[in-house]
């Protein structure tokens, strides 16, 4: 279940790509079976180490094009273990809105971007994470929850402003490229769950829906294809927002 748009990247075969905040690796097996150059970023060892055994065996079925490569690498996000403008692309799905200093891991994210080359971020959308946020309190108060809710427009604000050039002045180092919903189907289940307890997966109308949305994942049903299309921009559950590193840009991060 991809939340990224991989095209709209700008990806091609051969990429170096960062996928920062990787979790189960779902972005870093896509790419990797597209023919990249993937490096899967994480803090969690245990989540690294799945996310490696699997790309072993995506190269074992002859899941992957020739030239593809790909491994794990462990650690802070604050203090990203890269040398400046390595990436052609970055990804960093659905983990921001964890990280109390937003700001410089957005700042780290810039650095490690070579110019000329693409950011993908995708965080929970404002309209369905409020509803949550609402319905439970232990929905966003668990141990590594989110700590907050974006707007489009703040979130914009912190990447185009997320650098400063190599003289010390200030400066728009990214340029914003556009947006994408998407997880329309999601939204809903996820406000059943907070509605019922997030942890109450037994609840009937949860389980039920559960049920919807793995049958969207595993068979693709041409219905829910379309409902999800008609929905994402409606209630998607995650914004995506697209940004180019200038190809002139002489961008460092800041403290």
């Amino acid at each position: 279940m991809l939340t990224v748009d991989f095209d709209r990247l700008g990806f091609q075969p051969g990429d170096r790509v960062l996928d920062m905040g990787c979790g189960g690796g779902r972005h870093a097996f896509e790419l990797y079976r597209r023919g990249g150059d993937v490096v899967a970023f994480d803090m969690d060892a245990d989540e690294l180490a799945g996310v490696l055994e699997l790309f072993g065996a995506m190269k074992e079925a002859g899941e992957v094009p020739e030239g593809a490569e790909a491994d794990i690498k462990q650690g802070d996000a604050l203090s990203l273990p890269f040398a400046d403008g390595e990436f052609d692309r970055v990804v960093a799905a659905e983990v921001l809105e964890h990280i109390h200093a937003d700001v410089d891991a957005i700042k780290e994210l810039v650095r490690v971007l070579r110019p000329g080359g693409t950011l993908a971020i995708s965080v929970p959308r404002w309209l369905p994470e409020v509803i949550n946020w609402k319905l439970s309190d232990d929905y966003h108060n668990a141990e590594g929850g989110h700590i907050r809710i974006y707007t489009d427009h703040e979130l914009v604000d912190k990447v185009t402003k997320a650098g400063r050039f190599n003289d010390g002045t200030p400066g728009d180092a990214m340029v914003f490229e556009g947006k994408d919903y998407a997880h329309g189907l999601h939204a809903p289940y996820w406000w059943i769950k907070c509605a019922v307890g997030v942890d109450n997966d037994q609840h009937p109308a949860a389980k039920a829906y559960h049920k919807l949305l793995v049958w969207e994942i595993m068979k693709q049903p041409k219905v829910l294809q379309y409902a999800g299309k008609v929905l994402d921009p409606l209630i998607g559950k995650s914004m995506v927002l697209y940004f180019r590193k200038p190809a002139g840009s002489s961008v460092t991060a800041t403290a």
